[in-house]
């Protein structure tokens, strides 16, 4: 055996194939901050920066925008989350443009989820400490305490749909299995609930209409069937996709028996539907980009979707009956423009806006007078937003000839000579890199690096091949995507003979490409900084949250059938391959990826005395929602790649 390992580890060292130089078995069991020891709590705990930097670091933070909100019937009060007190939580907005009202406070995550008009109520979730198990609350219009719908330790819930009457929410939460979502439906009158659905699987409501519940059961990310709950007898019928393996989302239509499906079944790109008597009719154009979340007001009077064209998004409308175009209103100033919530009486709808310089704004606009009104606006403080640089889509070449698009943050200065870059992996796997506003991206540019954010094989947004390119273990031919990044900056972004060094980031799935870029691919990139990402992906599927395990599976691979594959995508597998600087950074807390992926490949980095730093935040779970850790995180990110990407 140990011959074996050793060829293996020639083979690897030399050619870059995926045999791993070393497997290593699970070090770690469970997931979130019990376990983890106190003495490595302490070991690994954040240490403050200096005050310049931190400083630096908040006045980028500080720029933002509320998120899209809820609006009352009556066009008066709009109800958004903010971070601007460094956490996000609920604000009122008033018509009469006087400064928001702060409703909720305190450290935790806390967001609106819903009105109840009827009752003059909002319904709250609050995430503690990034565990991500939030608890549902009632609140006032006018703000005061919280009333509890429901709270448990180590349980997950969710709002779903607000009742037809306005007496009554719907929700779902794993608290009889932990793998699986009950749905229950709350009184807000007596404080009493009674079960809607109980069965394994992850169930949550699509939409309510004349007394019936359309459900979805989601058996993967892309892979979802819908069923239709009789309250009365608690009868289930199953209505679409059952046993297809197919990506479907639906509601309920205007016309009769009819639902509005949204699925890339019939072709490389997501489409409407119409579906009626087990017929499917096209309602939305044939075109070659992908057609994002739609939606239809209470009223069933209007469909808006949104189209996604390069990474940049834009709304249409269509009469929900005859399925003809409706007009909108223009906004020709923002680059990424969404639908936000449409009032009950469908009267008024939220859109917002932003742009690469601009952060997130909220419109209302009155379908009956046809006005459009901007109701937010973003914050600024001592910083103009007009200096930031306008990213350009551009691409590379992967080894086998695929073109991989990428979005190019370029300082100025460097467009004439040779400076260093960091690439910005994004996480899912199955997400999408978009030119948004983004002030931390700005902040690197301004420190004088070249910032590149790619959406490799596997990423959302250009076709159903793309998507699931990556899928198990074909993640094997195109993982060398990420490698591929960096030969093509060295080769290409060349100036008077200069090479550019190139630094590698992420978080989550990006996290994890770090590591298979430091590990895999050692000698392509020049330093890494990782977050919250997996180092191994047999302990990770083992250890993931039982919610989320099996949703995994079907992006990853199964830990037996494909566990080969699984070995060789592990980063751990190759650690004695790194050769240069490596940072990685963690939340104790995190439900998805475990602390222990990080923990476990720092401490194998210590044994072989390799070079490497890890932070782990006790307070946080899989990203950092706090303003003070959002601060250290970036500021330790920052600081570490102008240690080792110094500009030539």
């Amino acid at each position: 055996m140990k011959n074996i390992i050793l060829n293996t580890t020639i083979v690897c060292l030399i050619s870059f194939t995926f045999s791993a130089c070393s497997e290593n078995s699970t070090t770690y069991k469970g997931v979130g901050a019990n376990s983890l020891s106190q003495k490595d709590l302490n070991k690994y705990a954040p240490k403050m920066l200096d005050a310049e930097t931190l400083s630096n670091i908040e006045s980028h933070l500080d720029i933002n925008g509320p998120s899209g909100g809820y609006l009352t019937e009556d066009g008066n009060h709009l109800f958004v989350n903010w971070s601007v007190t460094g956490t996000r939580q609920v604000w009122r907005v008033d018509k009469d443009k006087r400064f928001p009202t702060q409703l909720t406070g305190g450290q935790d995550r806390t967001s609106v989820n819903g009105i109840i008009p009827k009752h003059k109520l909002l319904i709250i979730s609050r995430d503690v400490a990034g565990e991500e198990n939030p608890g549902l609350y009632l609140q006032s219009y006018a703000g005061g305490r919280l009333k509890k719908v429901f709270n448990k330790k180590g349980v997950r819930a969710f709002f779903e749909k607000l009742s037809d009457d306005e007496n009554s929410i719907y929700y779902s939460a794993n608290d009889q299995d932990p793998a699986s979502y009950t749905i229950y439906k709350y009184s807000i009158k007596t404080g009493d609930r009674i079960e809607i659905l109980n069965r394994k699987g992850t169930w949550g409501i699509s939409d309510i209409k004349n007394g019936k519940v359309l459900v979805r059961k989601a058996l993967g990310n892309f892979n979802i069937e819908y069923f239709e709950v009789n309250e009365n007898t608690g009868a289930v019928s199953p209505v679409l996709g059952q046993g297809e393996g197919e990506d479907y989302s639906a509601f309920y239509g205007a016309n009769k028996d009819e639902l509005i499906v949204r699925t890339n079944k019939f072709g490389e790109f997501y489409r409407l539907y119409s579906y009626k008597n087990g017929k499917f009719t096209p309602i939305s154009p044939a075109i070659n980009y992908e057609l994002m979340g739609a939606g239809i007001d209470n009223n069933r009077k209007r469909l808006i979707f949104s189209i996604n064209k390069d990474g940049y998004h834009r709304l249409h409308a269509i009469d929900a009956k005859t399925f003809k175009e409706i007009k909108l209103p223009a906004f020709e100033s923002a680059e990424q423009v969404s639908q936000g919530r449409t009032t009950l009486n469908s009267r008024y709808t939220v859109f917002y806006t932003s742009s690469y310089n601009r952060a997130r704004q909220n419109f209302i606009y009155d379908w009956k007078t046809q006005e459009l009104d901007e109701w937010t606006y973003h914050s600024s403080p001592e910083i103009d937003t007009k200096d930031f640089v306008r990213p350009t889509l551009e691409n590379y070449k992967a080894k086998d000839g695929t073109p991989i698009p990428m979005f190019v943050y370029r300082p100025n200065q460097c467009k004439d000579k040779s400076c260093p870059v960091i690439v910005n992996f994004h996480g899912g796997p199955e997400a999408q890199s978009l030119p948004y506003f983004n002030p931390m991206a700005q902040l690197i540019v301004k420190e004088g690096f070249i910032f590149v954010k790619p959406n490799v094989r596997g990423s959302y947004g250009y076709g159903k091949k793309w998507l699931h390119a990556d899928n198990g273990p074909n993640r094997l031919n195109v993982i060398t995507d990420i490698a591929d990044c960096a030969k093509f900056i060295k080769s290409e972004w060349k100036k008077d003979g200069n090479t550019p060094k190139v630094g590698i980031m992420g978080g989550s799935y990006g996290g994890y490409s770090t590591l298979v870029g430091m590990t895999i691919f050692s000698g392509h990139y020049d330093v890494g900084v990782a977050t919250v990402g997996m180092s191994n992906l047999v302990s990770f599927l083992k250890n993931t949250s039982p919610y989320r395990r099996h949703l995994r599976t079907s992006e990853y691979g199964d830990p037996e059938k494909d566990l080969e594959a699984l070995k060789k995508l592990s980063p751990i597998n190759y650690i004695d391959k790194i050769s240069a600087p490596l940072m990685i950074l963690h939340g104790a807390n995190d439900p998805r990826v475990p602390v222990g992926e990080s923990l476990q490949i720092q401490k194998t980095l210590e044994d072989k005395k390799l070079k490497s730093e890890l932070v782990i935040f006790p307070d946080e779970g899989h990203g950092f929602r706090k303003r003070k850790n959002k601060a250290l995180g970036f500021g330790y990110t920052l600081e570490f790649f102008k240690k080792h990407l110094k500009p030539i």
